[in-house]
């Protein structure tokens, strides 16, 4: 079964046991699972149900397979013939998740 959730301020087209990269779950230990109940679009096809603006009832399960740092980012900022320049570098905490199930 798919599913489109909405977690982290992103939306994601999911079916069990996909591998998400998202942004870190607060408070969450590697093992821990998560229940995503911001379900946007259940099943596929002409079975889908499309909420209005979630699907009621609908949850899905996500294991936390890792927390880490994603690779960093350089944030140059210049302004010609002024001398002003700055660099600064920027590492986003991430989550790996695993979809465990999709409930209707």
């Amino acid at each position: 079964m798919k599913a489109t959730i909405k977690t982290q301020g992103q939306q994601y087209n999911v079916t069990e046991g996909d591998v998400l990269t998202v942004d870190r779950f607060i408070d969450s230990k590697e093992g821990d699972s998560v229940k995503i109940e911001r379900v946007l679009m259940l099943g596929e096809g002409e079975n889908a149900i499309i909420g209005t603006p979630l699907v009621e009832g609908a949850s899905v399960s996500a294991k936390i397979l890792e927390n880490k740092r994603a690779s960093k980012i350089i944030v140059f900022k210049k302004k010609r013939r002024k001398g002003y320049r700055r660099k600064q570098g920027h590492r986003q905490e991430i989550s790996v998740i695993r979809i465990e199930s999709i409930d209707s």
